[in-house]
Formats: C-alpha cells, structure tokens, sequence
C-alpha cells in the first residue's frame, strides 16, 4: 500500500513531500491570484504596497506546513558515533516482522523459527490494522553504528542434535519454511530492506522480503531461490541464508535545514557459507548445506556485513519510490486500466441515451394520450402504476441489507478517499485497516436510520425485530467466519491468530458503540414519515403476463452483474496480489476513480434492466434491483476461485479453507454494497418516472 502516480497521490511521499508540494503549489498560487489582483488595481495600490502584500501573502503560507507530519512517520537524523545529540542518533536498529508465504496462507512470527534472538527483545505498540493482518513486529540482535563498516560479523550460532527431540523439531521446522519459500521482512527505519534482483527484460525487481533459504528436490529440481546459485544443486539438501550482505544509503543532509543524515534506502543480499572456523570467519567458500536426513550434529552460524553509501540524490520523502516502480505489472495496469475506463464509459454514455430518448418518448406519448379526447388503452410500464410500490416480500431482510450496505458504502468511500489523499501510505503501518474497522464502527447510526426508514415504508411493524437484525445479522456472520478463521490460526501457531484481548477489544466496540449507534439510528428513522411514493397501490394486485426468457427474474439478474465486474476485474487482479502474493498495493487514485465507475455501472445496469422489466409489466423491482447489481459478488466469488487455481501456489487443507473463508467476507461485503447502490439507483428512477406522468 503506497503511492499511486501523481504528485498528491504518491504514498511514498508521506505527509512531508505532500506538505512541500502543497506549500509551492499554495504559494504559486497566492503569488499569482495577488499579483492578478494587483495588477487590476495597479492604479489603486502604490508599487511599494504591492511587494509588502506579496510578501506578506508568502509568510502566512510559509508556517502551514511547518511541522507536519503524520503521527510516527516523521523523519529520524542519524550521526557518526560520539556526535550524536538529541535530534541525532547514532544507532540504527533493524527490527523484524512475521515471516510470510505465497505457497501458504499461514503466517508466522519471527520468534517460531530458531533464528537469532534479541536478548532485551522490544515490541513497537501495533494497531488494530497491523494485528488483524497478522503483523508482528520484534527488535532483532542485527544493529548497527552509522557510517561503521562491518565484514563478516558473527550474530550468533545454533546446534542441533539428532539425539534431542526438541532440536529435531526446531530444525524441522526450519527445513519447512524454506520447503514452503517463507520470507523474511526486515525493517530499517520504518522502511523494509529490500532485495533487488535483475528480472525479464533486464528490468530490476525490488523485493521486500527474502527467503529464509532454498531447497533442492529428492529428483534434482532446483526450487524458488536456489536458482541463483549454480553450487545450489545436491539432491534432497537445503540451503540456509545464513548471511546478509546490507547496504544501507543515507542523504547526507547537505543543503537541507536539518541535523546529520538521513536514511533512504536499504538493500541486502542473502547469501549462504559453510563457516567451518566459529573464530575466524571469513564469509567465503562453499554454501550452507543441511542434508534431508537430518543423521549428525549440525552447527549453524549466523553473520551478516553492512556497507554505508551516501545517496544524495534520493530525497527522504520519496525513498519508498524505487520499491514501487519495480513492482511487476504496473504498466500493463497503466494500459488496462484506461482501456477499461473507455469501455465502461462508452457502455454508460449508451445506457445513458438510451434511457433518456426512450423515456422521453414514453412520457410524451403518455401524457398525450391523456389529454386527447379518444383515450387509448394504456400499455407498457404506465399500466402497473397501481402495482409499482406494492411492498415486496421478505421486507425485512431487504431493509436490514440495505442499511448495512449504506454503512458499507460510506466506510469504503472515506477509507479510499483518505487513501488517496495519502494518509493511509505504506509507511503508516495498518493503518488501511484500523482506518476502516473504525468508520465501520462509527457508522452505525446511519445503517440503522435506512434501515428503519425503508422497512416502515414496506409497512414493516416488527420494529425491534428490525433494529436488531440490523445491528447483529450481517456483521454476525462476519465474526463467526473470521472466529473459525481464527480458531484454524490458532491451532496452526500462526501469528495471525488474533489475541483474545483483541477480540474481546472488536467485541467491546461492536456491542458497546456500532449497536447502540444503530439503535439511536434507527429510532430517528421510525420517527419519520414513511417515504412518500407518487402513485397510489392499488388493493388487488394486477396479475403478471407470461414472461420471455429474457424479462424473467434470473437471466436478468445474471446479466445485469457483468458490466459493473468488467470495470473493477483488473483491480480485482492487483488487489488479490497484494493480500495473498504479499505485494504492495500503491494505486489508490486509480482505485478510487474505479470505485466511482463502479457505482456508475451498478446504477445504470440496475436501471436499464429495470425498465424493461417494468416494460413487460412485472412489477416485482423491489429485491430485484438489489439482486442485479449485487450478483457482482457471484462473479467475483468465481473470479477468486480462478485466481486460486491459476495464480496461486497454496498447499495444504488449512491454506486452502482459511483462503475461502477470508474470501466469502470479501464476497458478502461486496454483494451488501453493490446491492444497495443498485437499489436506490433503482428506487430513484421508479419514483421518478411514475412522478411525471398523468395517472387518473
């Protein structure tokens, strides 16, 4: 999660650069509006005033953006040892994160596996985003001093013997994760150490992690790292990482206003040696071998070297760049994208006319035929104008639905909104996350309100029943999916099992805010009038003619979710790639342009569909208009389970259950929000129509 292209959308430009950008951006153009405004009163303003006005314009700017900076994310100065001072260290800690697979769904923390241990181990305080996504952040014996050079430093050493139990399974455990390709996540100064390797094209991709090590088949098959190196090749043997080689760049702070240097990039290289001698190492010779039959005593030495490089050229505030303009893919998202905006505007721009001089056409016909003498007989949707607000069945479920899918609705679109504002950057750990689950919390109040406001214009009198159902009915079914999720991660020793003080913490501020929101919610909304309609409902209703194949309730439905999945699909793609291949997500301001196009086409899908319905005189619009624009979900359901046997490596029954249940939250969240869009998209237009033709 990060920056999307443009200056104000950058994520690596945390809130300095944007703050720098602003501050131009607002002093150019107080600068010109003042001098525009000069020089229509030249006549007025003596010259002398001009400059003082310009001036004085210039210095109220200049303290906006003095000091701002997101909380945790403001800059660190790091000096040579014995110049340190209060705003400038010496010391640069590397700290470590869970350890993660593309070939599992199960992370782990740094601690599971028998690596290096801090001996004062600290834990930076995590939010609640960083915790619900498994983040488990740990300070590690790797420090360093700035601009002190080390070769070939022992961290520390690890032995196993075959005669030991608890040795076996540390060290089978070990050999699991580097089966299974798990990656380490280091952090340097609130920026991940990357691995930079040369891929296709001779284009160059920045990792954010590396693996723990690498294995070699029973058949000689050389997987994951072990490519990238030709001594990698015994049969039935891993190979240990058991060195990095950092480098870590630093701007040097020359011809900037602030104390020492600061850091802009760290990269490393794992490598793996045998170290025979523990007292004179040397970091060369052959590699790290561990035998698949684990049979004699084995001895692990962990070392690392760390080089220093000025890099004055890469500015602090967009040192999260290069990592992003590595990532794979993101010129065909260029492509795709726009290709995609073109189809779904072109597609709207017909809907749009369509639907207009159509209407239009109707409308005059109507009320022309009723202000003739010889009255025709009625025909198409004019003549169920008595049946077109008949409340629709199972009112109660539609209205609960609909209030939840407003709560939806306005969550994801301040989250995103903030996003691309890039307050919600990569650099800002979680804070997608926590942003989210606390909005949803907060809103309660409006679910609550469109929820008892719709189920008393459906004549609904089970108010209590309502007002509940809202409250704990959908997000009921989230908890008890997300509960087993975590009861699976739990078993498994996973880190992204969530504490029982966290849950308890959910739980607290579902049942002590989001409920209580919603019931004052929905007592302002019981107070109001029942929404008025147009038309009067008539007591008999009007029998439905025989329908064709494509004016049936199904077949529309299944065709009205395509349009608005083909605008978000290739979205989709990237957004599925950075929760399960562990990839930065930095295209907000695409997203958010994406999700506006969503609303378009669900809208405009659902009303054309609806027309026609009305057409061929079925009156039943109310749970179809929900049902049409929401069967996107289905199709992002199928969409998930293709990304899942195409594009995924994930083994194993716990995997594989943990992926679609994570996946069927994704599905229901998705099918209350496009539902609800679709509906009052829907129950606009209806309203509308019947609003301006003559009915006797």
């Amino acid at each position: 999660m990060a920056p999307s292209a443009s200056p104000p959308l950058r994520a690596g430009a945390v809130a300095p650069t944007r703050c720098d950008a602003a501050a131009t951006g607002l002093r150019k153009a107080l600068a010109g509006a003042l001098g525009a405004a000069v020089s229509a009163h030249g006549a007025l303003v003596p010259s002398g005033w001009k400059m003082r006005l310009l001036a004085a314009g210039l210095l109220l700017v200049a303290p906006l953006c003095a000091a701002f900076y997101l909380p945790g994310l403001a800059p660190v100065s790091f000096c040579e040892e014995g110049e340190e001072s209060e705003g400038c260290k010496s010391l640069i800690e590397l700290f470590v994160n869970r350890l993660d697979s593309v070939e599992s769904v199960l992370p782990y923390e740094y601690d599971a596996f028998d690596f290096c241990q801090d001996t004062e181990e600290k834990r930076p305080s995590e939010n609640l985003g960083q915790v619900l996504f498994g983040e488990r952040i740990a300070s590690s014996p790797y420090k360093f001093t700035f601009k002190k050079q080390e070769t070939c430093k022992k961290v520390c050493t690890r032995s196993y013997d075959p005669g030991n139990s608890a040795d076996k399974s540390k060290l089978a455990f070990l050999k699991k994760g580097m089966q299974l390709n798990y990656q380490h996540h280091w952090i340097i100064d609130n920026m991940p150490v990357t691995w930079c390797y040369d891929v296709e094209d001779g284009q160059k991709y920045c990792n954010p992690g590396f693996p723990i090590g690498c294995f070699v088949t029973p058949d000689g098959r050389v997987k994951d790292a072990c490519v990238i190196n030709s001594e990698f090749n015994k049969k039935n043997t891993f190979y240990l990482f058991n060195h990095v080689d950092i480098t870590i760049m630093y701007h040097s702070g020359k011809d900037e206003n602030w104390p020492g240097a600061r850091l802009v990039m760290a990269r490393l290289r794992p490598q793996s040696y045998k170290h025979t001698d523990e007292n004179n190492l040397s970091c060369e010779g052959p590699p790290m071998e561990i035998p698949g039959e684990f049979t004699n005593k084995l001895n692990l030495i962990y070392t690392y070297s760390v080089t220093f490089e000025e890099k004055n050229n890469i500015k602090w505030a967009s040192r999260w760049d290069y990592i992003l303009e590595s990532m794979p893919h993101t010129n065909i998202q260029w492509f795709s994208i726009m290709n995609s905006l073109v189809i779904v505007l072109f597609l709207s721009g017909m809907v749009a006319m369509i639907i207009l001089r159509t209407l239009h056409k109707d409308i005059a016909r109507y009320n022309q035929i009723d202000s003739s003498e010889d009255a025709q007989e009625e025909f198409g949707w004019k003549l169920v104008h008595g049946d077109v607000f008949r409340p629709p069945r199972k009112g109660m479920l539609l209205s609960v639905f609909l209030g939840q899918g407003t709560q939806i609705f306005i969550m994801t679109f301040i989250t995103l909104f903030l996003a691309c504002l890039g307050f919600l950057s990569p650099a800002n750990r979680g804070a997608l996350m926590t942003c989210a689950v606390v909005l949803w919390v907060l809103l309660g109040t409006p679910a609550g309100y469109v929820s008892a406001r719709m189920y008393k214009t459906f004549r609904g009198e089970k108010w209590k029943t309502n007002v509940l159902l809202t409250a704990l009915l959908c997000p009921g079914i989230v908890f008890a999916d997300f509960f087993i999720m975590n009861l699976i991660l739990w078993v498994k020793g996973s880190s992204a099992a969530i504490p029982f003080g966290t849950l308890v913490a959910i739980l607290a501020m579902w049942f002590g805010i989001s409920v209580p929101l919603t019931f004052v919610g929905a007592y302002f909304g019981f107070k109001e009038k029942p929404i008025e309609h147009p038309v009067r409902t008539n007591q008999i209703p009007r029998q439905i003619p025989e329908q064709s194949f494509f004016t049936k309730p199904l077949p529309g439905i299944i065709m009205g979710g395509i349009l608005p999945f083909g605008c978000i699909f290739i979205q989709l793609f990237f957004i599925l790639n950075s929760i399960w291949s562990h990839q930065m997500y930095y295209m907000f301001g695409f997203l958010f342009l994406v999700f506006i196009i969503l609303l378009i086409t669900c809208s405009e899908a659902t009303v054309l569909l609806c027309y026609f319905h009305l057409c061929a005189e079925d009156y039943h619009w109310w749970w179809r208009s929900f049902l049409t624009s929401s069967f996107t979900a289905v199709y992002l359901f199928i969409y998930a389970v293709h990304y899942f046997f195409s594009k995924l490596q994930i083994t194993g029954t716990a995997s594989t259950i943990l992926y679609f249940g994570y996946t069927m939250i994704m599905v229901l969240i998705f099918f209350l929000f496009t539902g609800t869009i679709g509906f009052f998209a829907c129950f606009w237009f209806v309203s509308k129509i019947y609003s301006v033709v003559k009915v006797d």
